[in-house]
């Protein structure tokens, strides 16, 4: 690679985050504007949550604990190598810390990465672990939402998409079809068939894909019932099966937008589906405020003090 290859490459990079950070300072500066105009809801929503029942908000913390669990075990399942326990727990406690510090769940990515190659595997194979995981997560809440969507019909409404975008979106689709030999098309085959057969790895073990699957399924689960927990503990008239549909589909609008942890983008989608669900305006903010402090603003600076343990460890 010749001298301007290789400067070009990391200007490239930055330009990137600079753009991606860009556009999280931009969403979190409109989340702190909206939250402004509504400043009353939220106001009445934290009084509100300040009064909620300890013994519920007891049980959506113990949930909470168990998301990191969750996805350590789902990440033991994304491997055939069996990985140390508590260096696992360690390091997605730290990932989630490190998530709401960088957008798009690059702070999460690169320290499973790390953890991962410091375990013996190569670049490849933890980035193909990473998207087997990935993969896997996203399969569990389309099906969760598929379910959910036929035993409570009329909870979501499919939004109406314009014809001009639908074409846009095929034109794209046969423009990609017919141009197979295009730089990008070999290296996302290359990719797909290194998780392809990362995937068949794990799934030659049971006890792996249990534990992929099982631990993907917990881990959307317990970010449900700490939600569940908090709409009981405000006095929410709210059930579970529906609680857990408008999460599942607000937590799935939200990663659409680049926002560190998904500030301001999961706040502003989870506060729009609780009031659509049925919810006053001061009830969903008080959800969504204890959502965010049992899941978020709890555990972030301890979940930094272990990642930074673990890089002093060279666990990392």
């Amino acid at each position: 690679m010749s001298a301007p290859q290789t400067a070009a490459a990391p200007a490239a990079g930055r330009r990137r985050v600079y753009w991606q950070t860009g556009l999280a300072v931009t969403l979190l500066v409109g989340a702190v504007c909206l939250a402004r105009r509504h400043w009353p809801a939220v106001a009445d929503g934290a009084s509100r949550l300040a009064g909620a029942d300890h013994g519920w908000l007891l049980v959506a913390a113990v949930a909470a604990l168990g998301t990191w669990a969750a996805a350590a075990l789902a990440q033991q399942g994304a491997v055939p190598e069996p990985l140390p326990v508590r260096r696992l727990l360690a390091a997605q406690f730290a990932a989630s810390s490190a998530n709401h510090l960088l957008p798009v769940g690059l702070g999460a990515g690169a320290v499973n990465l790390r953890f991962l190659m410091r375990c013996g595997l190569t670049t490849g194979r933890s980035a193909t672990a990473l998207a087997v995981k990935t993969t896997a997560s996203a399969v569990v809440r389309c099906a969760l939402i598929a379910v959910l969507a036929l035993a409570r019909p009329g909870v979501l409404r499919m939004p109406h998409v314009p014809g001009a975008v639908l074409a846009a979106l095929l034109g794209c689709a046969a423009l990609l079809a017919v141009v197979p030999r295009t730089r990008l098309w070999p290296r996302c085959l290359r990719a797909l068939t290194a998780v392809s057969a990362d995937v068949r790895a794990v799934h030659a073990r049971p006890r792996r894909a249990t534990a992929l699957w099982g631990g993907s399924l917990a881990f959307v689960l317990l970010h449900s019932l700490v939600l569940i927990c908090v709409t009981q503990a405000v006095e929410l008239p709210l059930g579970p099966v529906r609680v857990t549909l408008l999460y599942l589909a607000a937590s799935s609008a939200a990663a659409l937008l680049p926002t560190p942890g998904g500030f301001g983008s999961l706040d502003a989608a989870l506060a729009f589906a609780l009031t659509l669900g049925g919810a006053s305006a001061a009830g969903a903010a008080s959800v969504v405020l204890g959502y965010r402090l049992l899941t978020v603003w709890l555990p972030l600076l301890p979940g930094l003090a272990v990642l930074g343990v673990l890089v002093r460890r060279r666990a990392l």
